[in-house]
């Protein structure tokens, strides 16, 4: 049930503000028109760049339409519905997938710290009951727990709509079990632009990224080249943007990539509370590898 646009780069977009606080659909727009333009594989709404943790459940469900409605077709539309409970998870992946989603991406459960045995019955119970395609996304800095390779195998063999799964552990280690355990057209998507390159280079079929927020033409051709074994091309878009790519994670995402979005004109540099504008030294340092990745003059 591999979908073909679980590969190559899927951008993991930022959800505008404006300066009160409420979404900037007209920004969200012009953001999927940068994409589409930029002819990135797929766009994921409502994510951890998307400060999903903040959106309420209306405004989740606010953005889904807008994007599935705006996109019209002309680009692939993935959206976050997981939460750390599982039947919130459900209504909300059901939601998508009425309103013409063509994924889901689905959070190992957080905070309540699930077993794997609890882990594989919350998305098999989602599988089962929502016929999306549907990925996994594991991010243990963030949720405090890492869902094991065999778990992974275990539902990407008994659930034919798990399709993938976003890796964001960073251990290369743990996505190559993923890779070896789990069916030839399961994707992995690394999780961290840093490391989609080795990824790549072990079978990873893309990555959900945040750069391709606002570099999308240049990472894209890096993802490309990437599989199509053209590795000493990749490698020199690699190292081009490396500084950018960690400079992403200076302070907490997405507070970096939604400066440099603002810096581009693209929305305003705005946040939900907790989280808060980047430190003045910080934007010195994004503005100087901007300038010599040469995307700004």
């Amino acid at each position: 049930m591999a979908k073909k646009f679980l590969q190559g780069t899927i951008t993991a977009l930022v959800t505008p503000f404006k300066n009160k606080g409420d979404i900037d659909f007209k920004a969200f727009e012009k953001l999927i028109d940068f994409q589409i333009m930029s002819q990135t594989n797929a766009i994921l709404v409502a994510g951890t760049t998307g400060e999903s943790s903040t959106l309420t459940v209306k405004e989740k469900m606010a953005l889904i339409i807008r994007a599935v409605e705006y996109s019209a077709g002309r680009i692939p539309v993935i959206v976050n519905t997981g939460t750390n409970d599982t039947h919130e998870s459900l209504d909300l992946t059901a939601f998508a997938f009425d309103q013409g989603a063509n994924a889901a991406l689905i959070i190992t459960p957080y905070y309540n710290k699930p077993t794997q045995d609890g882990m594989f019955e919350h998305f098999n119970l989602i599988a089962t009951n929502v016929n999306i395609p549907q990925i996994i996304y594991n991010v243990p800095s963030r949720t405090g727990v890492n869902i094991l390779p065999e778990t992974v195998a275990a539902l990407a063999n008994n659930c034919p709509n798990i399709v993938g799964i976003k890796e964001a552990s960073g251990h290369l280690g743990q996505m190559m079990e993923i890779i070896k355990t789990t069916p030839e057209d399961f994707a992995v998507l690394c999780g961290d632009d840093a490391l989609t390159l080795p990824a790549i280079a072990l079978g990873a079929k893309g990555v959900i990224s945040v750069i391709s927020n606002y570099a999308p033409v240049e990472f894209g051709k890096m993802v490309n080249f990437a599989l199509k074994s053209k590795f000493k091309e990749a490698r020199e878009i690699h190292y081009k943007l490396l500084d950018l790519m960690n400079l992403n994670f200076i302070e907490s995402n997405p507070i970096p990539v939604k400066f440099i979005l603002s810096e581009l004109g693209y929305i305003k540099d705005n946040y939900r509370m907790p989280l808060f504008p980047l430190k003045p030294q910080n934007k010195k340092k994004i503005k100087s590898a901007l300038k010599a990745a040469g995307l700004t003059k």
